[in-house]
């Protein structure tokens, strides 16, 4: 029999799971303040809100990691939220984060939008399984102060 994701989930270390339930309610509260909120609003509360954490700073791959299975438990938990949920845990560990979105135009004529986060030029979230190459990425987004 294989172990129940609550099983999976007590198994990990404390880290772990601090982080990720972390990143399940960052991704969570990041999707229904988007329902109520607009994008720049809520991502300038998500950040201020940041406070810079006393625990061992996880790595970025693994705050990636923790929203990818975070977002598995959030419906329409799609990129956006992943986004701002992944901007704010690398903001409070101290790494430099670049949230970027990009269009593209689908078969039917229609743009599509994705959102991703960089972290010193590394993809943290938001990758694709036919990649981000078909999407034009806009501007980068201003840094939001604290």
């Amino acid at each position: 029999m294989a172990p129940s994701a609550l099983q999976k989930f007590f198994r990990l270390p404390a880290s772990d799971r601090r982080l990720l339930l972390r990143a399940f309610v960052l991704v969570g509260t990041a999707r229904l303040a988007l329902w109520a909120m607009p994008f720049n609003t809520v991502r300038r509360l998500f950040v201020r809100s940041v406070r810079r954490s006393s625990s061992p700073y996880p790595t970025t791959e693994r705050i990636g990691w923790a929203i990818s299975v975070a977002k598995q438990f959030i419906p329409r938990g799609n990129c956006l939220p992943q986004a701002l949920a992944a901007e704010s845990l690398l903001t409070r560990s101290g790494y430099p984060v670049e949230l970027r979105i990009g269009v593209a135009k689908t078969g039917d004529g229609r743009l599509d939008a994705h959102a991703w986060v960089e972290s010193g030029g590394r993809l943290v979230v938001g990758d694709l399984t036919q990649g981000l190459a078909s999407y034009t990425p806009l501007p980068p987004l201003p840094s939001v102060g604290r």
